[in-house]
């Protein structure tokens, strides 16, 4: 009688305490040998109350709150809540102050990027890039550092403007770090981007179609990395980014290495928006005039921007008292996750890693 090699599935948890999954993320794995069959992200180890507790807080004190969701863009979570609240108060923000904004939000950006470009190089082996990542970032935390006081939650964007003008000294400092991050850029293609190695685990890895990637409302570098030009800056343009000339920044080969490529080329492109900021910046005031206990008029709004990791969404109601009545976050990192079943399975353990990583979410806004 012939034998049959009878097999079974392995089921495989990645986390909650694995380094790769970049957070407090759970990956409940089912493998034939090697090859996944699923992979469901288990969510909610973070899970604080977030949205209830803006219901709880006046306005103004639920500021500091937004700061911890996506904590490694910060100053991008500051200003989809000022900017709902904004809205729906109808506060106009002076210009001084619209610059001084964009600035912070692309610094920050960047920052993010750097992040990115550095723990996907250790999620694949390498940890010289994440040094050389780390190494910039220090430059715009010094930067935020001047601002603000604060070098990851900040609390600096305000109801009608931000809270201080910039330091003496800014305006010559991130002009040399600007210069300094584009002669850094070359190395971090020779040492990563065009590295034979990480082409082979990227290339081809956890691929997703545009039409795909649109129904699962996914959006930032992972939308754009399968070529849709979906950019909130430029598609419902807020602050003064209808006045800057730069570039929505799209791949097509909707895989690994394309979500990557497009967040190294953003730092580019966020680049040229800081430097032209800084040349255009007006004299003025910092901030519109609003009471100590500000009180919104009874009402819903919804308002977006684009954070470094997608389309970051707040709808606020108000009753007319000084705390919001209640507050939706929409959170980019939570949905581009949903995706991720579809674009492992078929793939090899070792791919899952380098999938999760090209998404760049932070479980603090997955959870909220």
């Amino acid at each position: 009688m012939s034998s049959r090699i009878k097999s079974e599935l392995l089921e495989l948890n990645m986390g909650p305490q694995h380094p790769s999954t970049h957070g407090v993320l759970r990956l409940a794995v089912k493998l034939d040998g090697e090859v996944v069959v699923e992979c469901h992200p288990d969510v909610g180890y973070l899970h604080r109350g977030v949205e209830k507790l803006a219901e709880m807080r006046q306005y103004i004190q639920f500021i500091p709150i937004t700061d911890r969701l996506d904590y490694l863009a910060s100053m991008l979570g500051n200003m989809a809540y000022i900017g709902a609240v904004e809205k729906l108060a109808q506060i106009e923000v002076p210009e001084r102050a619209e610059y001084i904004r964009v600035i912070m939000m692309e610094l920050n950006r960047i920052a993010s990027h750097l992040i990115f470009y550095g723990t996907m190089g250790l999620d694949l082996g390498a940890t010289t890039p994440f040094l050389y990542g780390m190494r910039e970032r220090e430059d715009i935390l010094d930067l935020f550092e001047m601002t603000c006081g604060a070098r990851l939650t900040y609390n600096y964007f305000r109801p009608g403007g931000v809270s201080k003008d910039l330091p003496a000294g800014f305006y010559e400092k991130c002009k040399a770090y600007i210069k300094k991050q584009r002669e850094r850029l070359p190395e971090y293609d020779d040492l990563l981007t065009g590295n034979q190695i990480f082409i082979s685990r990227t290339r081809n890895v956890g691929v997703i179609s545009a039409q795909e990637a649109v129904n699962y409302s996914m959006s930032g570098p992972s939308l754009r990395a399968t070529g849709v030009p979906y950019d909130v800056r430029r598609v419902d343009p807020y602050s003064i980014y209808d006045k800057l000339d730069w570039q929505v920044v799209t791949r097509t080969e909707g895989d690994t290495r394309a979500r990557y490529q497009c967040r190294v080329d953003e730092i580019r492109q966020s680049l040229n928006i800081v430097e032209q900021a800084l040349d255009m910046m007006p004299e003025g005031e910092l901030k519109y005039k609003t009471p100590l206990k500000l009180k919104v008029p009874e009402g819903e709004v919804y308002f977006h921007v684009e954070s470094a990791r997608g389309d970051v969404g707040v709808y606020l109601v108000s009753d007319g008292s000084d705390k919001p009545y209640r507050l939706k976050w929409r959170a980019p990192s939570f949905i581009n996750l949903g995706a991720l079943n579809d674009m492992v399975r078929g793939a090899k353990v070792a791919d899952v890693i380098a999938v999760l990583g090209s998404l760049d979410v932070v479980l603090g806004e997955v959870d909220r």
